[in-house]
Parts: C-alpha cells; structure tokens; sequence
C-alpha cells in the first residue's frame, strides 16, 4: 500500500562536527512508532521524499535525513570544503545515533534500500539496544566481493558497456590498465582530480555504467534525469567511488557480525532478478540472521512496485508485533 507523500512536519540541519551539517526531516505522526529511512547511493539524498509514501502516517514517526556530502546536507561532497577523509561508514553510524539523541528517540524501526541497507545493517551491529527491528530492501554488505561484481565481474553480462566504462579510465592519463587494478580506485582519483572538467567526464561516464547494471539487461539503456543535475551527479559518484574503493568502510565485513543482530526482528526484501547484487548477499545475511524473514520477488530488480509493497507490508507487521 502507498501513502500520501505529505510534507515534513519539521526540518533542520544538525551539526556533527568538522564543518558537517546534516539535513533532517520528520514526517508522520509524533507520537508514532519512530521509523528512521536510510538512503541509497551512497550519496542518494532523500530526493523528493518518495520514501515517505511506504509508511502510514498515522502510525509512524518517520525521520530521514541526507548523509553528510549529498542531498541537503552541507558542504556537498563535490566541494572542495567538504572533507571526504571524515566521511566513512563509522562516521555515518555516529551521526545516526547523534540525530537519536537530538530528536530524544529511544529506539527505532531501522529501513534502508540498497547501500542504505549496509548502513542499517552497520549501525544495527553497533547499536543493538537502539533498534526495534529491522526492514531492509535490495539488500547489500558492501563487501569485497560486492564491489568487485558490481564495478568488474557483471561486466560478464554488460561487455561492451563495461569496455566503454573501463576504456575511460584507461584514456583518462592516470595509469590505469584493465587487468592491472581495480576500476573503482581508477574513478576514485577521477573524481578527485583538481581539473572539474576531468571530474564532470569521469562522474558521466559513472552514471552511464549506472544505468545499465540496474537496467535488467535491455539493449540500450535510458538516461536517468537526475544526472542532468551536477549537485546530484557529482555527489553521488564522488561518494559512491570514495565507498567503494574502501570497500564500504566496514572492517570486519558485516557477515562476521551477524551474531549481535540475529535476535532482531527483520525482513530483508530482494528482487530475483537484481543484476546490480545477486540475490545471494540477501540469502547469506539472512541464514546468519536467525531472526530474519527472507521475501524474494522472482521478477524484479534492484527495485520495484512489488518490492515497495512487501516493504510497507513488512513495516505493517512489525508494527503490528510491536504495538501489541
């Protein structure tokens, strides 16, 4: 079921140190179960607030927010005043819990889509006590071995866009070779270079490869038309290489600390057809996660109206068990 997407209740933009500043909203009800969404990307932003429609007003406290260097917060991560050293998965799990506090939150229903699933998973695992139960959807680790499929190996089914995404690096003049690195660090320097027009080339060049491995395989994939913005493009791909080539910033991998989460309640939801991440990071963190429901829509992707019903069906159910 879908909501009205409403507009926030209230806003502001928290400081959490080094010049970051947050940007948060709150939507719903306030005396609601409290329900925090955590974004995509990494550097997705909240956007237009499309995620406010999956949660019943009426019942939920919802409160998202834009991690530091995308969307509202400020500085953006394109900007050279923004220190993108400060910016990792421990540092992301210490703002959450400081937007907690200063809401006067005790604990939370936890949803992220995609990378925000890594960062709903992390923050879990540091903050067992402060989690009600847990609702993630196209779900990630972020691993080695994720990183690797999705930027390399599923070039298996993309040839020769993968050729196309490799041979700009390769022409870029910064010493890469295929075979001889990996085409993540290549785009993280890209993007970090001091030449803008060296930065704006390689964050289009990220996008088209993009579009294609989300695309499920049709012959010539469509632009998105957030692209078209550089304060979205160049956030996003500036963050998305700077996660990836560290391998999401989370050492041990998540995997490995299942155990102190496998008491909370959770649906994790995945499309059967996600090129992106194979469903098998879905089914792995769901066999260490005794307390998991596992739910695999067998013709969908990294996304999908299908996927969106089982996550407003699952906030439902949790809500259910939990207000009881």
């Amino acid at each position: 079921m879908q909501f009205p997407r409403g507009t926030p209740r209230r806003s502001g933009l928290l400081a959490v140190g080094g010049g970051q500043q947050l940007y948060w909203e709150e939507s719903g009800t306030p005396d609601g179960l409290p329900a925090l969404y955590l974004h995509g990307g990494p550097g997705g932003g909240l956007g237009t607030g499309g995620y406010r429609t999956k949660f019943d007003p009426q019942r939920f406290r919802v409160v998202g927010f834009d991690q530091r260097g995308c969307g509202r917060s400020v500085p953006l991560a394109s900007d050279p005043a923004h220190d993108l050293a400060a910016n990792t998965t421990p540092q992301l799990v210490a703002d959450i819990e400081a937007l907690r506090v200063h809401l006067g939150i005790d604990a939370w229903l936890v949803n992220g889509v995609s990378w925000g699933s890594t960062l709903a998973i992390a923050y879990a695992q540091a903050h067992p006590d402060r989690v009600l139960g847990v609702v993630l959807m196209a779900v990630t680790t972020t691993s080695a071995a994720e990183v690797e499929w999705i930027t390399e190996t599923v070039g298996a089914i993309f040839p020769e866009e993968w050729d196309r995404f490799a041979a700009h690096a390769e022409a870029a003049g910064i010493g890469y070779r295929r075979g001889e690195g990996r085409l993540v660090d290549a785009y993280a320097r890209l993007l970090r270079d001091p030449d803008p027009t060296v930065r704006d080339a390689a964050s289009w060049a990220w996008a088209r490869w993009e579009d294609v491995h989300v695309s499920l395989g049709l012959p010539e994939p469509e632009t998105n038309p957030r692209w078209a913005d550089p304060e979205f493009r160049l956030p996003f791909v500036t963050l998305a290489t700077h996660y990836w080539a560290h391998d999401g910033f989370v050492e041990p991998p998540l995997l490995d600390g299942m155990e102190r989460i496998g008491h909370l309640p959770a649906v994790l939801i995945h499309g059967r057809a996600d090129v992106s991440g194979p469903v098998r990071t879905a089914w792995e963190v769901h066999h260490r996660w005794p307390a998991s429901e596992l739910v695999i829509v067998p013709d969908e992707g990294h996304g999908g109206m299908e996927m969106v019903e089982a996550w407003s069906d699952a906030l439902s159910r949790l809500a259910d068990r939990m207000q009881r």
